[in-house]
């Protein structure tokens, strides 16, 4: 099952950093921000990261999709 996840969805983050929501931890690197801040609904897919000794599910962000009604600039 691949698991997405939406800016909204992501609580609108605005700086570089890891994150918990219920699903785990999330990693947002500042290169994810910059396309957020221009496709504010693009959607990510989590990418599962090896979980730290304590058991705790980590994440990052993978490859991105834009809507069909995107335009760039």
């Amino acid at each position: 099952m691949v698991t997405k996840i939406t800016w909204q969805r992501a609580g609108r983050v605005t700086e570089p950093g890891r994150y918990m929501f219920r699903f785990g931890w999330l990693t947002v690197a500042a290169e994810d921000l910059a396309i957020w801040e221009r496709f504010p609904d693009a959607t990510f897919t989590l990418v599962r990261m090896p979980s730290y000794s304590d058991g705790s599910d980590e994440f990052r962000l993978g490859a991105f999709e834009l809507p069909a009604n995107a335009g760039g600039d």
